[in-house]
Protein backbone atom coordinates (compact mmCIF):
# COMPACT_ATOMS: atom_id res chain seq x y z
CA UNK A 1 0.00 0.00 0.00
CA UNK A 2 1.02 3.60 -0.94
CA UNK A 3 1.47 6.07 2.15
CA UNK A 4 1.59 9.79 1.14
CA UNK A 5 3.66 12.00 3.68
CA UNK A 6 0.30 13.03 6.10
CA UNK A 7 -0.40 9.27 7.30
CA UNK A 8 3.35 8.34 7.78
CA UNK A 9 3.33 11.17 9.81
CA UNK A 10 -0.08 10.27 11.46
CA UNK A 11 1.56 6.88 12.21
CA UNK A 12 4.58 8.16 13.54
CA UNK A 13 2.94 10.62 15.81
CA UNK A 14 0.33 8.01 17.13
CA UNK A 15 2.99 5.47 17.87
CA UNK A 16 5.17 8.00 19.39
CA UNK A 17 2.51 9.16 21.92
CA UNK A 18 2.09 5.32 23.08
CA UNK A 19 5.24 5.45 23.83
CA UNK A 20 5.57 8.83 25.45
CA UNK A 21 2.86 7.87 27.31
CA UNK A 22 3.94 4.79 28.65
CA UNK A 23 7.02 6.02 29.36
CA UNK A 24 6.02 8.90 31.69
CA UNK A 25 3.32 6.93 33.11
CA UNK A 26 6.29 4.29 34.54
CA UNK A 27 7.91 6.99 35.73
CA UNK A 28 5.10 8.81 37.79
CA UNK A 29 3.96 5.48 38.88
CA UNK A 30 7.16 4.76 40.43
CA UNK A 31 7.26 7.66 42.14
CA UNK A 32 3.90 7.33 43.46
CA UNK A 33 1.95 9.40 41.94
CA UNK A 34 -0.52 6.97 40.49
CA UNK A 35 -2.77 4.54 42.22
CA UNK A 36 -3.64 1.20 41.12
CA UNK A 37 -1.68 -1.20 38.76
CA UNK A 38 -0.40 -0.18 35.27
CA UNK A 39 0.56 -2.82 32.40
CA UNK A 40 2.54 -1.05 29.71
CA UNK A 41 2.03 -1.22 26.11
CA UNK A 42 5.50 0.13 25.27
CA UNK A 43 7.45 -1.56 22.40
CA UNK A 44 4.26 -2.69 21.27
CA UNK A 45 3.24 -0.04 19.29
CA UNK A 46 3.27 -1.22 15.56
CA UNK A 47 0.47 -3.35 16.35
CA UNK A 48 -2.34 -1.54 17.83
CA UNK A 49 -1.39 1.09 15.56
CA UNK A 50 -0.61 -0.84 12.25
CA UNK A 51 -4.18 -2.46 13.14
CA UNK A 52 -6.22 0.63 13.88
CA UNK A 53 -5.10 2.76 11.26
CA UNK A 54 -7.94 1.34 9.02
CA UNK A 55 -10.45 1.07 11.59
CA UNK A 56 -13.23 4.50 11.29
CA UNK A 57 -16.24 5.50 13.60
CA UNK A 58 -18.22 2.31 12.95
CA UNK A 59 -15.52 0.32 14.49
CA UNK A 60 -15.27 -1.29 17.61
CA UNK A 61 -12.03 -2.65 19.57
CA UNK A 62 -11.53 -4.62 22.91
CA UNK A 63 -8.35 -4.81 24.46
CA UNK A 64 -6.77 -6.47 27.75
CA UNK A 65 -5.06 -5.42 30.74
CA UNK A 66 -2.33 -4.03 28.74
CA UNK A 67 -5.09 -1.25 27.47
CA UNK A 68 -3.73 1.94 26.73
CA UNK A 69 -1.57 1.45 23.22
CA UNK A 70 -5.29 0.26 22.37
CA UNK A 71 -7.07 3.71 23.46
CA UNK A 72 -4.12 5.86 21.49
CA UNK A 73 -4.34 3.92 18.19
CA UNK A 74 -8.28 4.08 18.48
CA UNK A 75 -8.61 7.95 19.11
CA UNK A 76 -8.94 8.26 22.79
CA UNK A 77 -8.14 11.23 24.63
CA UNK A 78 -4.87 11.04 25.38
CA UNK A 79 -5.34 14.00 28.28
CA UNK A 80 -8.84 12.38 29.41
CA UNK A 81 -6.60 8.99 29.54
CA UNK A 82 -3.98 10.50 31.77
CA UNK A 83 -5.98 11.92 34.16
CA UNK A 84 -8.37 8.50 34.51
CA UNK A 85 -4.88 6.55 35.35
CA UNK A 86 -4.55 9.06 38.01
CA UNK A 87 -8.15 8.64 39.41
CA UNK A 88 -9.30 11.81 38.66
CA UNK A 89 -12.57 13.37 37.39
CA UNK A 90 -11.69 14.72 34.39
CA UNK A 91 -10.88 11.13 33.14
CA UNK A 92 -12.47 9.15 30.51
CA UNK A 93 -14.38 6.88 32.69
CA UNK A 94 -14.69 9.91 35.44
CA UNK A 95 -12.02 8.71 37.40
CA UNK A 96 -13.38 5.26 38.56
CA UNK A 97 -12.02 3.05 36.00
CA UNK A 98 -8.22 3.64 35.74
CA UNK A 99 -5.69 2.06 34.23
CA UNK A 100 -6.79 -1.77 33.54
CA UNK A 101 -10.54 -0.74 32.71
CA UNK A 102 -10.34 2.71 30.65
CA UNK A 103 -12.67 2.67 27.65
CA UNK A 104 -14.40 5.26 25.92
CA UNK A 105 -17.71 3.65 23.76
CA UNK A 106 -17.93 6.90 21.70
CA UNK A 107 -14.36 6.20 19.99
CA UNK A 108 -15.46 2.68 19.75
CA UNK A 109 -13.17 1.41 22.42
CA UNK A 110 -15.37 -0.94 24.50
CA UNK A 111 -12.45 -1.13 27.35
CA UNK A 112 -9.72 -2.65 28.82
CA UNK A 113 -9.91 -6.06 30.83
CA UNK A 114 -9.21 -7.29 33.77
CA UNK A 115 -10.27 -10.70 32.88
CA UNK A 116 -8.04 -12.35 30.99
CA UNK A 117 -9.36 -13.62 27.33
CA UNK A 118 -12.58 -11.34 28.51
CA UNK A 119 -12.83 -9.18 25.05
CA UNK A 120 -13.19 -12.01 22.35
CA UNK A 121 -16.87 -12.31 23.09
CA UNK A 122 -17.46 -8.63 23.93
CA UNK A 123 -15.74 -8.49 20.18
CA UNK A 124 -18.42 -11.40 19.11
CA UNK A 125 -21.18 -9.43 20.54
CA UNK A 126 -20.55 -5.97 18.52
CA UNK A 127 -19.81 -7.84 15.68
CA UNK A 128 -23.46 -9.49 15.74
CA UNK A 129 -24.69 -5.95 15.69
CA UNK A 130 -22.42 -4.79 13.18
CA UNK A 131 -23.76 -7.58 10.71
CA UNK A 132 -27.19 -6.84 11.60
CA UNK A 133 -27.78 -3.55 11.63
CA UNK A 134 -25.72 -3.52 8.08
CA UNK A 135 -23.46 -0.98 9.36
CA UNK A 136 -20.08 -2.51 7.52
CA UNK A 137 -18.49 -2.13 10.35
CA UNK A 138 -15.98 -4.50 11.79
CA UNK A 139 -15.02 -5.49 15.33
CA UNK A 140 -11.03 -6.27 16.70
CA UNK A 141 -10.60 -8.44 19.70
CA UNK A 142 -7.01 -7.97 21.05
CA UNK A 143 -5.44 -10.78 23.46
CA UNK A 144 -1.99 -11.73 24.43
CA UNK A 145 -0.27 -15.23 24.48
CA UNK A 146 -1.49 -15.93 27.93
CA UNK A 147 -5.01 -14.62 26.78
CA UNK A 148 -5.22 -17.33 23.63
CA UNK A 149 -5.27 -20.29 25.86
CA UNK A 150 -8.49 -19.27 27.72
CA UNK A 151 -11.58 -20.97 26.45
CA UNK A 152 -13.79 -17.62 26.21
CA UNK A 153 -11.19 -17.33 23.05
CA UNK A 154 -11.32 -20.34 21.65
CA UNK A 155 -15.39 -20.17 22.47
CA UNK A 156 -14.98 -16.99 20.44
CA UNK A 157 -13.00 -18.13 17.62
CA UNK A 158 -16.03 -20.71 16.87
CA UNK A 159 -19.28 -18.41 17.20
CA UNK A 160 -17.74 -16.08 14.91
CA UNK A 161 -16.80 -18.75 12.19
CA UNK A 162 -20.63 -20.40 12.94
CA UNK A 163 -22.06 -17.16 12.44
CA UNK A 164 -19.58 -15.64 9.99
CA UNK A 165 -18.62 -12.40 11.85
CA UNK A 166 -17.09 -9.43 11.10
CA UNK A 167 -14.16 -10.35 13.28
CA UNK A 168 -10.83 -9.81 13.47
CA UNK A 169 -8.75 -11.91 16.60
CA UNK A 170 -5.54 -10.30 17.61
CA UNK A 171 -3.16 -12.27 19.33
CA UNK A 172 -0.31 -9.73 20.63
CA UNK A 173 2.40 -12.70 21.60
CA UNK A 174 5.04 -10.92 23.58
CA UNK A 175 6.61 -14.19 24.40
CA UNK A 176 5.23 -14.24 28.11
CA UNK A 177 1.89 -14.75 29.45
CA UNK A 178 2.71 -13.13 32.86
CA UNK A 179 6.20 -14.76 33.60
CA UNK A 180 5.10 -17.85 31.39
CA UNK A 181 7.22 -18.24 28.11
CA UNK A 182 4.26 -18.72 25.65
CA UNK A 183 6.59 -20.98 23.64
CA UNK A 184 6.47 -23.50 26.55
CA UNK A 185 2.07 -22.76 26.98
CA UNK A 186 0.71 -22.79 23.94
CA UNK A 187 0.68 -26.15 22.05
CA UNK A 188 0.88 -26.13 18.65
CA UNK A 189 0.80 -22.64 16.39
CA UNK A 190 -1.65 -19.87 16.85
CA UNK A 191 -2.61 -20.62 12.67
CA UNK A 192 -2.81 -23.93 13.18
CA UNK A 193 -5.96 -22.84 15.83
CA UNK A 194 -7.25 -20.76 12.96
CA UNK A 195 -7.16 -23.71 10.73
CA UNK A 196 -8.56 -25.56 13.09
CA UNK A 197 -11.43 -23.11 13.53
CA UNK A 198 -12.10 -22.53 9.69
CA UNK A 199 -10.86 -19.31 9.58
CA UNK A 200 -7.69 -17.67 7.60
CA UNK A 201 -4.57 -16.75 10.07
CA UNK A 202 -1.42 -14.88 9.10
CA UNK A 203 1.57 -14.54 11.13
CA UNK A 204 3.97 -11.35 11.13
CA UNK A 205 6.42 -9.25 12.37
CA UNK A 206 5.25 -7.11 15.51
CA UNK A 207 7.56 -4.56 15.10
CA UNK A 208 7.48 -3.66 11.79
CA UNK A 209 4.05 -1.23 11.34
CA UNK A 210 4.16 -2.16 7.82
CA UNK A 211 4.08 -5.44 8.06
CA UNK A 212 0.84 -4.91 10.56
CA UNK A 213 -0.50 -2.58 8.60
CA UNK A 214 -0.84 -4.74 5.01
CA UNK A 215 -1.85 -8.11 6.86
CA UNK A 216 -4.22 -6.53 9.09
CA UNK A 217 -5.78 -4.18 6.14
CA UNK A 218 -6.61 -7.54 4.17
CA UNK A 219 -7.96 -9.20 7.12
CA UNK A 220 -10.28 -6.29 7.63
CA UNK A 221 -11.38 -5.79 4.23
CA UNK A 222 -12.62 -9.53 4.21
CA UNK A 223 -14.57 -9.00 7.42
CA UNK A 224 -16.26 -5.80 5.77
CA UNK A 225 -16.94 -8.39 2.91
CA UNK A 226 -18.98 -10.57 4.71
CA UNK A 227 -16.47 -13.29 4.22
CA UNK A 228 -15.96 -13.71 8.09
CA UNK A 229 -12.80 -13.51 10.68
CA UNK A 230 -9.64 -14.13 10.57
CA UNK A 231 -6.52 -14.18 13.17
CA UNK A 232 -3.53 -12.43 13.02
CA UNK A 233 -0.84 -13.82 15.10
CA UNK A 234 1.27 -10.99 15.94
CA UNK A 235 5.17 -11.74 17.51
CA UNK A 236 6.08 -8.43 19.45
CA UNK A 237 8.28 -7.48 22.48
CA UNK A 238 6.92 -5.30 25.86
CA UNK A 239 9.56 -3.42 26.99
CA UNK A 240 8.74 -3.24 30.40
CA UNK A 241 7.46 -6.35 33.03
CA UNK A 242 3.93 -7.49 32.72
CA UNK A 243 2.85 -5.00 35.42
CA UNK A 244 4.87 -2.08 37.06
CA UNK A 245 7.16 -3.41 40.35
CA UNK A 246 7.70 -6.67 38.09
CA UNK A 247 11.28 -8.00 38.34
CA UNK A 248 11.11 -9.45 35.30
CA UNK A 249 13.35 -12.50 36.88
CA UNK A 250 12.42 -14.66 34.07
CA UNK A 251 14.29 -12.76 31.42
CA UNK A 252 17.64 -13.31 30.82
CA UNK A 253 20.53 -11.10 31.14
CA UNK A 254 20.51 -7.89 28.61
CA UNK A 255 17.31 -9.08 26.98
CA UNK A 256 15.48 -5.69 27.54
CA UNK A 257 18.89 -3.89 26.09
CA UNK A 258 18.87 -6.39 23.10
CA UNK A 259 15.22 -5.17 22.14
CA UNK A 260 15.16 -2.10 22.99
CA UNK A 261 18.03 -1.58 20.84
CA UNK A 262 17.52 -4.41 17.65
CA UNK A 263 13.35 -4.44 17.73
CA UNK A 264 11.95 -0.64 18.51
CA UNK A 265 9.21 -0.11 16.23
CA UNK A 266 9.86 3.61 16.54
CA UNK A 267 13.42 3.10 15.08
CA UNK A 268 12.17 0.36 12.59
CA UNK A 269 9.71 3.13 11.49
CA UNK A 270 12.13 6.24 11.45
CA UNK A 271 14.99 4.61 9.66
CA UNK A 272 12.63 2.77 7.20
CA UNK A 273 10.39 6.22 5.93
CA UNK A 274 13.98 8.16 6.34
CA UNK A 275 15.85 6.10 4.39
CA UNK A 276 13.48 5.81 0.84
CA UNK A 277 13.37 9.68 1.76
CA UNK A 278 9.10 8.97 2.63
CA UNK A 279 10.02 11.65 5.34
CA UNK A 280 13.23 13.81 6.57
CA UNK A 281 14.68 13.51 10.29
CA UNK A 282 13.60 17.34 10.79
CA UNK A 283 9.77 15.78 10.80
CA UNK A 284 10.02 13.53 12.59
CA UNK A 285 11.54 15.08 15.20
CA UNK A 286 8.77 18.15 15.22
CA UNK A 287 6.61 15.24 16.29
CA UNK A 288 8.94 13.88 18.81
CA UNK A 289 8.55 17.58 20.33
CA UNK A 290 5.00 18.14 19.70
CA UNK A 291 4.45 15.00 21.98
CA UNK A 292 7.20 15.68 24.85
CA UNK A 293 4.90 18.80 25.08
CA UNK A 294 1.72 17.17 25.14
CA UNK A 295 2.66 14.37 27.72
CA UNK A 296 3.99 16.40 29.62
CA UNK A 297 1.15 18.88 29.79
CA UNK A 298 -1.76 15.94 30.26
CA UNK A 299 0.45 15.05 33.58
CA UNK A 300 0.54 18.52 34.74
CA UNK A 301 -2.92 19.25 34.48
CA UNK A 302 -3.85 15.52 36.00
CA UNK A 303 -1.99 16.11 39.15
CA UNK A 304 -4.15 19.20 39.21
CA UNK A 305 -7.35 17.62 38.49
CA UNK A 306 -10.14 17.01 41.01
CA UNK A 307 -11.08 13.15 42.41
CA UNK A 308 -14.45 12.43 41.83
CA UNK A 309 -16.69 13.35 44.15
CA UNK A 310 -19.08 11.03 46.82
CA UNK A 311 -21.77 11.49 44.88
CA UNK A 312 -19.84 10.41 41.75
CA UNK A 313 -19.39 6.61 43.24
CA UNK A 314 -23.30 6.33 42.08
CA UNK A 315 -23.04 7.96 38.98
CA UNK A 316 -22.80 5.20 35.51
CA UNK A 317 -23.49 2.23 38.42
CA UNK A 318 -27.23 1.98 37.60
CA UNK A 319 -28.94 1.60 34.57
CA UNK A 320 -32.60 4.06 34.79
CA UNK A 321 -35.52 2.06 32.13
Amino acid sequence: MQFNRDELIAAYRSMRTIRDFEERVAEEFSSGGIPGFVHLYAGEEASAVGICAHLDDRDVIASTHRGHGHCIAKGVDVRGMMMEIYGRRGGVCGGKGGSMHIADLSKGMLGANGIVGGGPPLICGAAVTAKYKKTGGVAVAFVGDGGSNQGTTLESFNLANVWKLPVLFVVEDNGYAEATSSKWSVSGSQLDRATGFGMPGVAVDGHDFFAVHEAAGEAIARARAGEGPSLLHVSLNRFFGHFEGDAMTYRGDGEIERIRADKDSLKIFRQRVTEMALLEHEQLDAVDAEIAKLIDDCVKDSEKAAPPTQADLTTDVYVAY
